[in-house]
Protein backbone atom coordinates (compact mmCIF):
# COMPACT_ATOMS: atom_id res chain seq x y z
CA UNK A 1 0.00 0.00 0.00
CA UNK A 2 1.08 3.43 -0.75
CA UNK A 3 1.05 5.20 2.73
CA UNK A 4 0.71 8.92 1.61
CA UNK A 5 -1.93 8.16 -1.32
CA UNK A 6 -4.21 6.43 1.64
CA UNK A 7 -4.66 9.49 3.53
CA UNK A 8 -6.18 11.40 0.12
CA UNK A 9 -9.65 11.21 -1.23
CA UNK A 10 -9.87 9.35 -5.01
CA UNK A 11 -12.65 9.44 -7.03
CA UNK A 12 -13.17 7.04 -10.10
CA UNK A 13 -15.61 7.68 -13.03
CA UNK A 14 -16.77 4.48 -14.70
CA UNK A 15 -17.73 2.59 -12.09
CA UNK A 16 -19.28 -0.33 -14.41
CA UNK A 17 -16.73 -0.94 -16.82
CA UNK A 18 -14.70 -4.51 -16.80
CA UNK A 19 -11.78 -2.17 -15.56
CA UNK A 20 -13.25 -0.91 -12.41
CA UNK A 21 -14.25 -4.58 -10.95
CA UNK A 22 -10.22 -5.01 -10.11
CA UNK A 23 -9.75 -1.68 -9.13
CA UNK A 24 -11.94 -1.49 -6.72
CA UNK A 25 -9.87 -4.45 -5.03
CA UNK A 26 -6.74 -3.12 -5.37
CA UNK A 27 -7.80 0.37 -3.94
CA UNK A 28 -10.44 -1.12 -1.40
CA UNK A 29 -8.10 -0.05 1.43
CA UNK A 30 -7.72 3.86 -0.10
CA UNK A 31 -10.33 6.43 0.54
CA UNK A 32 -12.07 5.68 -3.00
CA UNK A 33 -15.75 7.02 -4.29
CA UNK A 34 -16.76 5.36 -7.60
CA UNK A 35 -19.25 7.21 -9.19
CA UNK A 36 -21.82 6.22 -11.78
CA UNK A 37 -23.93 8.76 -14.18
CA UNK A 38 -26.56 8.69 -11.78
CA UNK A 39 -24.77 10.54 -9.81
CA UNK A 40 -21.72 12.23 -11.74
CA UNK A 41 -22.83 13.01 -15.19
CA UNK A 42 -19.68 13.57 -16.98
CA UNK A 43 -21.89 16.15 -19.47
CA UNK A 44 -23.82 17.80 -16.48
CA UNK A 45 -21.21 19.94 -14.97
CA UNK A 46 -24.04 21.44 -12.32
CA UNK A 47 -24.58 17.97 -11.42
CA UNK A 48 -21.01 17.48 -11.17
CA UNK A 49 -20.24 20.46 -9.10
CA UNK A 50 -23.25 19.46 -6.68
CA UNK A 51 -21.07 16.27 -6.05
CA UNK A 52 -18.18 17.55 -5.64
CA UNK A 53 -19.09 20.02 -2.94
CA UNK A 54 -17.17 19.58 0.31
CA UNK A 55 -15.93 16.01 -0.69
CA UNK A 56 -12.35 17.61 -1.00
CA UNK A 57 -11.61 15.32 -3.43
CA UNK A 58 -7.37 15.19 -4.36
CA UNK A 59 -7.58 12.63 -7.31
CA UNK A 60 -9.79 11.83 -10.53
CA UNK A 61 -9.31 8.93 -12.12
CA UNK A 62 -11.31 9.44 -15.73
CA UNK A 63 -12.58 6.18 -17.18
CA UNK A 64 -15.74 6.70 -18.29
CA UNK A 65 -16.26 6.94 -21.80
CA UNK A 66 -17.38 5.55 -25.10
CA UNK A 67 -15.08 2.74 -26.39
CA UNK A 68 -16.82 -0.72 -27.66
CA UNK A 69 -17.81 -1.56 -30.16
CA UNK A 70 -15.45 0.01 -32.08
CA UNK A 71 -17.74 0.99 -35.17
CA UNK A 72 -19.92 3.25 -33.10
CA UNK A 73 -17.36 5.86 -33.41
CA UNK A 74 -17.74 5.49 -36.67
CA UNK A 75 -21.44 5.02 -36.73
CA UNK A 76 -22.49 7.94 -34.16
CA UNK A 77 -19.78 10.25 -34.14
CA UNK A 78 -22.26 12.97 -31.94
CA UNK A 79 -22.33 10.27 -29.26
CA UNK A 80 -18.35 9.69 -29.53
CA UNK A 81 -18.05 13.56 -29.59
CA UNK A 82 -20.07 14.20 -26.55
CA UNK A 83 -19.06 11.23 -23.94
CA UNK A 84 -15.16 11.13 -25.14
CA UNK A 85 -14.46 14.96 -25.63
CA UNK A 86 -16.71 17.37 -24.20
CA UNK A 87 -17.02 14.66 -21.24
CA UNK A 88 -13.52 14.75 -20.91
CA UNK A 89 -13.41 18.40 -21.56
CA UNK A 90 -15.98 19.27 -18.72
CA UNK A 91 -13.62 16.94 -16.17
CA UNK A 92 -11.02 19.18 -16.96
CA UNK A 93 -13.14 22.12 -15.71
CA UNK A 94 -14.01 20.65 -12.97
CA UNK A 95 -10.88 19.52 -11.78
CA UNK A 96 -9.55 23.04 -12.28
CA UNK A 97 -12.13 24.51 -10.69
CA UNK A 98 -11.80 21.96 -7.61
CA UNK A 99 -7.86 21.99 -7.48
CA UNK A 100 -8.02 18.10 -8.26
CA UNK A 101 -5.53 16.17 -9.97
CA UNK A 102 -7.19 14.12 -13.16
CA UNK A 103 -5.66 10.59 -14.03
CA UNK A 104 -7.12 10.65 -17.84
CA UNK A 105 -7.64 7.22 -19.75
CA UNK A 106 -6.66 7.47 -23.18
CA UNK A 107 -5.12 4.72 -25.55
CA UNK A 108 -2.05 3.69 -27.48
CA UNK A 109 -3.82 3.71 -30.71
CA UNK A 110 -3.44 7.79 -31.06
CA UNK A 111 -0.23 6.63 -32.45
CA UNK A 112 -0.16 5.90 -36.06
CA UNK A 113 0.47 1.98 -35.28
CA UNK A 114 2.24 1.84 -38.25
CA UNK A 115 5.79 0.81 -37.20
CA UNK A 116 5.31 0.31 -33.00
CA UNK A 117 7.96 0.92 -30.53
CA UNK A 118 5.96 4.32 -30.27
CA UNK A 119 7.32 6.40 -27.41
CA UNK A 120 5.07 9.00 -25.12
CA UNK A 121 6.84 11.70 -27.55
CA UNK A 122 6.28 10.29 -30.55
CA UNK A 123 4.01 11.99 -33.36
CA UNK A 124 0.21 11.36 -33.22
CA UNK A 125 -1.85 10.11 -35.88
CA UNK A 126 -4.84 7.87 -35.21
CA UNK A 127 -6.06 5.47 -37.48
CA UNK A 128 -9.79 5.24 -36.61
CA UNK A 129 -12.59 7.54 -34.69
CA UNK A 130 -11.98 6.05 -31.33
CA UNK A 131 -8.78 6.81 -31.55
CA UNK A 132 -9.50 10.61 -32.65
CA UNK A 133 -12.06 11.06 -29.98
CA UNK A 134 -9.57 10.01 -27.28
CA UNK A 135 -7.51 12.54 -28.73
CA UNK A 136 -9.46 15.22 -28.92
CA UNK A 137 -9.87 14.07 -25.05
CA UNK A 138 -6.03 14.34 -24.43
CA UNK A 139 -6.03 17.94 -25.91
CA UNK A 140 -8.29 19.68 -23.40
CA UNK A 141 -6.40 17.17 -20.22
CA UNK A 142 -2.93 19.03 -21.93
CA UNK A 143 -4.57 22.55 -20.76
CA UNK A 144 -4.38 21.10 -16.86
CA UNK A 145 -0.96 21.05 -15.44
CA UNK A 146 -2.05 18.59 -12.55
CA UNK A 147 -2.70 16.30 -15.00
CA UNK A 148 -1.58 12.73 -15.73
CA UNK A 149 -2.39 10.94 -19.44
CA UNK A 150 -2.42 7.07 -19.59
CA UNK A 151 -2.19 5.65 -23.59
CA UNK A 152 -3.20 2.70 -22.34
CA UNK A 153 -2.38 -1.08 -24.80
CA UNK A 154 -5.31 -2.83 -22.30
CA UNK A 155 -7.55 -5.66 -22.85
CA UNK A 156 -9.93 -7.61 -20.82
CA UNK A 157 -9.09 -10.47 -18.23
CA UNK A 158 -10.06 -13.38 -19.34
CA UNK A 159 -9.96 -12.41 -22.99
CA UNK A 160 -13.53 -12.07 -23.78
CA UNK A 161 -13.25 -12.15 -27.91
CA UNK A 162 -14.09 -15.47 -29.75
CA UNK A 163 -11.73 -14.00 -32.54
CA UNK A 164 -8.24 -12.30 -32.73
CA UNK A 165 -6.53 -10.48 -35.41
CA UNK A 166 -3.54 -12.13 -36.65
CA UNK A 167 -0.78 -10.54 -38.33
CA UNK A 168 -1.01 -7.38 -36.27
CA UNK A 169 1.32 -6.49 -33.55
CA UNK A 170 0.12 -4.55 -29.80
CA UNK A 171 1.61 -4.50 -26.77
CA UNK A 172 -1.72 -5.49 -24.74
CA UNK A 173 -1.73 -5.84 -21.19
CA UNK A 174 -4.73 -7.27 -18.57
CA UNK A 175 -6.91 -4.78 -16.86
CA UNK A 176 -5.92 -6.62 -14.13
CA UNK A 177 -2.28 -5.78 -14.74
CA UNK A 178 -2.89 -2.61 -15.27
CA UNK A 179 -4.85 -1.95 -11.81
CA UNK A 180 -2.34 -2.88 -9.64
CA UNK A 181 -0.14 -0.44 -10.94
CA UNK A 182 -2.54 3.11 -10.54
CA UNK A 183 -1.11 3.58 -7.18
CA UNK A 184 2.05 3.59 -8.16
CA UNK A 185 2.22 6.05 -10.64
CA UNK A 186 -0.89 8.05 -10.29
CA UNK A 187 1.38 11.01 -8.34
CA UNK A 188 2.99 11.45 -11.90
CA UNK A 189 2.60 14.30 -14.45
CA UNK A 190 2.74 14.19 -18.09
CA UNK A 191 2.35 11.31 -20.16
CA UNK A 192 3.19 7.84 -19.69
CA UNK A 193 2.53 4.79 -22.10
CA UNK A 194 1.37 1.36 -20.41
CA UNK A 195 1.13 -1.68 -21.55
CA UNK A 196 3.25 -5.37 -21.93
CA UNK A 197 5.84 -6.61 -24.10
CA UNK A 198 5.15 -6.42 -28.30
CA UNK A 199 3.45 -9.45 -29.27
CA UNK A 200 1.24 -10.38 -32.23
CA UNK A 201 -2.36 -10.27 -30.88
CA UNK A 202 -3.75 -13.42 -32.02
CA UNK A 203 -0.54 -15.27 -30.03
CA UNK A 204 -1.13 -13.19 -27.15
CA UNK A 205 -5.34 -14.14 -26.99
CA UNK A 206 -4.30 -17.64 -27.79
CA UNK A 207 -1.55 -17.98 -24.81
CA UNK A 208 -3.44 -16.20 -22.23
CA UNK A 209 -7.09 -17.37 -23.04
CA UNK A 210 -8.68 -20.37 -21.68
CA UNK A 211 -10.86 -20.93 -24.84
CA UNK A 212 -10.38 -21.59 -28.66
CA UNK A 213 -9.49 -18.41 -30.44
CA UNK A 214 -10.07 -18.48 -33.78
CA UNK A 215 -7.25 -16.47 -36.25
CA UNK A 216 -8.93 -12.92 -38.14
CA UNK A 217 -6.78 -11.77 -40.91
CA UNK A 218 -5.51 -8.34 -40.65
CA UNK A 219 -6.35 -7.52 -44.15
CA UNK A 220 -10.46 -8.21 -43.27
CA UNK A 221 -10.22 -5.56 -40.52
CA UNK A 222 -11.08 -2.08 -41.85
CA UNK A 223 -8.52 0.91 -39.90
CA UNK A 224 -6.96 -1.49 -37.47
CA UNK A 225 -3.42 -0.44 -37.27
CA UNK A 226 -0.87 -2.92 -37.78
CA UNK A 227 1.99 -2.58 -35.10
CA UNK A 228 0.45 -0.34 -32.29
CA UNK A 229 3.14 -1.42 -29.68
CA UNK A 230 4.47 1.28 -27.24
CA UNK A 231 7.61 1.85 -25.54
CA UNK A 232 6.78 1.20 -21.92
CA UNK A 233 10.93 1.73 -20.48
CA UNK A 234 8.94 5.34 -18.57
CA UNK A 235 6.61 3.30 -16.94
CA UNK A 236 9.38 0.21 -15.92
CA UNK A 237 11.91 3.05 -14.35
CA UNK A 238 9.13 4.35 -12.48
CA UNK A 239 8.12 1.19 -11.10
CA UNK A 240 11.86 0.00 -10.64
CA UNK A 241 12.69 3.08 -8.70
CA UNK A 242 9.13 2.13 -6.64
CA UNK A 243 10.62 -1.33 -6.09
CA UNK A 244 7.09 -2.85 -7.41
CA UNK A 245 7.72 -4.04 -11.22
CA UNK A 246 7.92 -7.65 -9.51
CA UNK A 247 4.74 -7.64 -8.66
CA UNK A 248 3.16 -6.84 -12.04
CA UNK A 249 2.69 -8.96 -15.27
CA UNK A 250 3.59 -7.67 -18.24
Amino acid sequence: MVQSLKLKKILVTGSSSRFCKYLKEDLKHYNVFFTSKKNFNILDFKKMENFLKNKKIDYLIHIAGLSRPMSIHEKNIGLSIDLNIIGTANIVKICEKFNIKLIYFSTSYVYPGKNGGYKENSALLPINNYAWSKLGGESSVKLLKNSLILRLCMTDFPFVHKKAIKGAKSSFIYNKSVSKIIPFIIDQKGTINVGGEKRDIYQFAKKFSNKRIKPINLKKIKNFPKDSSININKLKNILLKKNKIKKIKF
